[in-house]
């Protein structure tokens, strides 16, 4: 057993986490039909593990050096590397708020990202005051490491950047998605509050 089944069974069969990674961090497996028909541009196969909360999907792919990269696939046609294995995919997704900090990067640059995070902490905290609590579980139960937001960011942004060209997303007909790395380094209306 990879350690990626490992950690998908324990998610499986303890059904607090799974609620807390479902409810809380947008990680649903039991939503797997989100990513029917993707795969990676190259023609290698992913396996849907999970959907998110806005009908995105998250695959592992072939192992690589005995880890099972994860890669993320938006329903509004984005996608990349998430991180180099599951576990580390699953701290991204407790301590970060991953895919605004992606959308608001300036084009994949890891300062604008930094400070794009620090927004993004203050307003989850703010919306959801009992959310470090939450990750504290989810992190108990599958021996996960809490990461500081900052060594976050650096882990998703050397992730991202491996994207092309070996974990491009492409749909049943070869259409790639765009990569993962939005161009704004802010919300358009009114900015950062």
């Amino acid at each position: 057993m990879t350690s990626s089944d490992h950690l998908l069974d324990l998610i499986r069969t303890t059904p607090e986490i799974d609620l807390l990674l479902r409810s809380s961090f947008g990680f649903d497996i039991h939503r797997k039909h989100n990513g029917e028909g993707l795969r990676l541009a190259s023609g290698a196969p992913l396996e849907t593990i999970a959907g998110g909360f806005a009908g995105g999907a998250y695959f592992l792919c072939a192992e690589r050096n005995g880890r099972r990269p994860v890669v993320f696939a938006s329903s509004e046609g984005e996608g990349g590397l998430l991180a180099d294995d599951l576990a580390e995919a699953l701290e991204i997704m407790i301590g970060l708020e991953w895919r605004d900090c992606l959308s608001f990067s300036g084009g994949g640059d890891v300062e604008v990202m930094q400070i794009s995070a620090q927004h993004l902490q203050r307003s989850r905290d703010k919306n959801n005051p009992g959310i470090d609590d939450e990750a504290d579980q989810v992190a108990a139960a599958l021996s996960l490491s809490i990461v500081p937001v900052a060594d976050l960011v650096v882990r998703l942004h050397a992730a991202a950047s491996k994207t092309e060209p070996d974990y491009v997303v492409a749909d049943g007909d070869g259409q790639e998605f765009d990569p993962p790395f939005g161009e704004y380094v802010e919300p358009r209306h009114g900015g950062w509050r």
